[in-house]
């Protein structure tokens, strides 16, 4: 515990990647094999416990710590607003041990003292939280708490962890990433398999690493001849993998999760597909008689039923637009050129011949100009822009700039009251942070949007100041605020929605401006926001 507690603070005080990427470096070489493993697991955004295995549940936590350090419950509410991270605030409560205990290794804080008491009675699981209190110094108390509260964010990408482990072993990063897709326990032999210069045989059931697109930010004729380029629609779908081996097929999202058994129907049509096929698309939901897909909220009702029923298979039927072949008769093509890969994939959807999985279109453009023109049509045809991918370029992994572009189309834009704020997380776990904004229906705001980014550090304090000073009512870590300060939304699309009290849902809003200039009795209402939907 000790050496990961000691990276944890090396990790969230350094700035620079070459000294965080170091620290790792030097911790997976240096620690134990199962500890490695669990530190593996945190720093990739795992939690200790999760969903179904209940440690201890933040209200728990709050009472523990109150009779523990003889504070008033009042009092540690306060110090848990000011601090407004709820490991820090445990932490900073209790004096640290007369004695230290002897060093015990991370697995077994976690395995042996935490998971062993998962799902346990009220008064079993306080009094191992509290045992760890009374041993831990500061600094690993801080990590042990941070476990409790499965808030382990300090400043490291997956992607850098991968780099690490990448400089440490001399393995391909591409074939780690691959190993680290999907659903792994951290055990002792983990690091070791991960890191094995061997093919293995797991290898082939995994996805490849997804390629992802970067904003386009400059003029698109910066990009050079426009013949150079492949242009496609942005769908606004789920992105995913359909892989047949061995005489089965799996759908993976690019969330690392296997969608088994959600969308029977594209599993049915890739059994068709030859085995040793890997293909990359887009999962939308579209009726054959259809011009344009479904809006994305059509989608959403499908995602959670993990065994759809004849009805919702009737109403929602999906496709998926394949954009890309990865891998055929077990060949792995993703250095070959772009133009390439998809001339094979056009041959093996027409072999196919099955409207549940075809090919995602490319468009013809005389130059930019003209690819602009399109562009602007896409909203009326239910995408988010363009895609623009270098017809020579090979797939890569994770986000690299330079031959995948996303072109997509202005925001739709509202000017919202913002109504609540919640502190944020990590290094701004002291501010207000995160807020809900609404709009107006008759004489009353009603909320509509989230949003958490698009002001700059200097908006953010001033916006804090406000919100502390113009607090309504308190729900726990969320403050109610006077409805007066208006701001400018962006957000992709808007669709009515069954789900949202509003009727209404929008897709990744964010804050383009603080608009000082309105009054909130200006600002837009719920008609206008339904009058946008599709």
């Amino acid at each position: 515990m000790k050496a990961f507690a000691a990276l944890y603070q090396r990790l969230d005080r350094s700035t620079a990647t070459s000294d965080k990427r170091a620290a790792l470096v030097a911790y997976f070489r240096d620690a134990r094999p199962h500890d490695a493993a669990w530190a593996l697991y945190l720093l990739s955004g795992g939690k200790v416990g999760g969903a179904r295995r209940k440690i201890a549940a933040s209200g728990e936590l709050r009472a523990w710590i109150a009779e523990a350090s003889g504070l008033p419950a009042w009092l540690v509410a306060d110090s848990y607003d000011q601090v407004g991270d709820l490991a820090e605030t445990l932490t900073l409560l209790l004096d640290d041990p007369a004695e230290g205990a002897q060093d015990r290794p991370l697995a077994d804080w976690i395995e042996g003292h935490l998971l062993a008491v998962a799902n346990q009675p009220e008064p079993v699981r306080r009094v191992a939280v509290e045992a760890g209190w009374r041993q831990l110094p500061a600094a690993e108390r801080l990590v042990f708490n941070k476990l409790l509260t499965g808030a382990l964010r300090v400043g490291v990408s997956q992607r850098l962890v991968q780099q690490a482990l990448a400089e440490l072993s001399g393995i391909d990063i591409a074939r780690i990433a691959q190993r680290m897709l999907g659903e792994w326990v951290p055990s002792p032999g983990l690091l070791a398999n991960l890191l094995s210069a061997e093919e293995r045989p797991e290898d082939r059931q995994q996805p490849y690493p997804f390629f992802l697109a970067s904003p386009l930010e400059a003029e698109a004729d910066s990009l050079g001849p426009i013949g150079e380029w492949t242009l496609e629609w942005k769908w606004d779908g789920i992105r995913l993998q359909v892989l047949r081996r061995k005489g089965e097929v799996a759908l993976w999202s690019r969330g690392e999760e296997r969608l088994d058994g959600r969308f029977p129907e594209i599993e049915a049509a890739a059994m068709a597909l030859p085995d040793g096929t890997v293909i990359d698309g887009e999962l939308l939901a579209w009726r054959d008689d259809d011009a344009q897909p479904l809006p994305f909220t059509a989608l959403q009702t499908r995602i959670q039923r993990r065994r759809p029923g004849p009805k919702t298979l009737r109403d929602t039927p999906v496709r998926v637009l394949a954009y890309d072949l990865l891998e055929l008769d077990g060949n792995d093509l993703r250095q070959q050129p772009l133009a390439e890969r998809r001339t094979l994939l056009a041959g093996l959807l027409a072999t196919l011949g099955d409207t549940r999985m075809v090919l995602s279109p490319t468009l013809d453009a005389t130059d930019w100009q003209d690819a602009a023109a399109k562009r602007a049509l896409a909203r009326e045809r239910g995408v988010e822009g363009l895609m623009l991918k270098r017809s020579t370029s090979v797939y890569q992994g994770g986000r690299r700039r330079g031959d995948w572009w996303k072109w997509k189309i202005e925001p739709l834009t509202i000017d919202a009251v913002m109504i609540y704020a919640q502190a944020g997380h990590g290094r701004r776990s002291t501010l207000y942070t995160d807020y809900t904004f609404g709009v107006w229906d008759g004489e009353r705001l009603v909320p509509v949007a989230k949003a958490y980014s698009g002001l700059d550090d200097k908006e953010i304090l001033a916006l804090d100041r406000w919100i502390r000073a113009n607090t309504i009512e308190r729900f726990g870590p969320v403050r109610s605020v006077r409805g007066e300060q208006v701001f400018e939304l962006g957000f992709e699309a808007v669709n009515r929605s069954s789900r949202h009290k509003s009727g209404i849902a929008v897709r990744f809003p964010r804050i383009l401006r603080w608009r000082h200039d309105k009054p909130a009795g200006e600002a837009d209402t719920l008609a206008q926001l339904q009058a946008l939907a599709r």
